[in-house]
């Protein structure tokens, strides 16, 4: 197919209607192509992006009316779990020892470890630590005596009324050699609760 480029020649802007059908087709295809073009940036391209944001919120909100809808079916679940963990947690505090019972608990350590044939060589408070909810009273223990009375005074201590938990564990032997004359150290940790302000 041969097209004559000498018809383009001399195209006069205000004579469109002289045109030869050939120019008024691409100068259609043209206008129509900026008409569309500017139609889309102008009318449609916000309202695309509107609607990706607004698709992106809907599903937010069905994630979240999901949730919502899961806790409001099994409130009464929630209710009662809540009352439980509550009644732990008092409990839990009740464990705790108040300011005047701290001095008991280390009378409490060395009964706990001369009924179990242990000979103190040290029981001391060390610093307090303070934390967001509670501080810790932390207390080194050093005690000599055989390797099954150290895991007597274990599991007594594990025993007590009042929560006293165990770190830093190093049991040291003597130069001969001997099961009675090992060497425990570590630190008992208490704790005491405090109320957030």
């Amino acid at each position: 197919m041969n097209i004559d480029l000498s018809q383009f020649d001399n195209l006069d802007l205000n004579n469109i209607g002289q045109w030869p059908k050939a120019a008024k087709i691409i100068l259609a295809v043209v206008l129509v192509v900026f008409v569309s073009y500017f139609v889309y940036y102008i009318l449609v391209s916000d309202k695309i992006t509107e609607l990706d944001r607004v698709i992106a919120e809907e599903s937010k909100l069905k994630t979240d009316y999901q949730a919502k809808y899961f806790v409001a079916a099994n409130l009464e679940l929630f209710r009662e779990q809540m009352e439980e963990a509550e009644e732990m947690f008092a409990k839990q505090v009740k464990r705790l020892p108040e300011s005047h019972e701290t001095p008991g608990l280390l009378d409490d350590i060395t009964f706990v470890g001369t009924t179990s044939r242990l000979d103190f060589k040290k029981l001391n408070w060390l610093e307090e630590i303070k934390r967001e909810f509670y501080t810790e009273l932390p207390i080194e223990v050093e005690v000599s005596g055989s390797y099954h009375d150290f895991g007597e005074f274990v599991s007594k201590i594990s025993g007590l009324p009042r929560i006293v938990t165990l770190h830093d564990f190093a049991i040291v032997g003597d130069a001969k050699g001997s099961e009675n004359s090992l060497t425990l150290k570590l630190q008992a940790k208490t704790y005491k609760y405090r109320e957030s302000k």
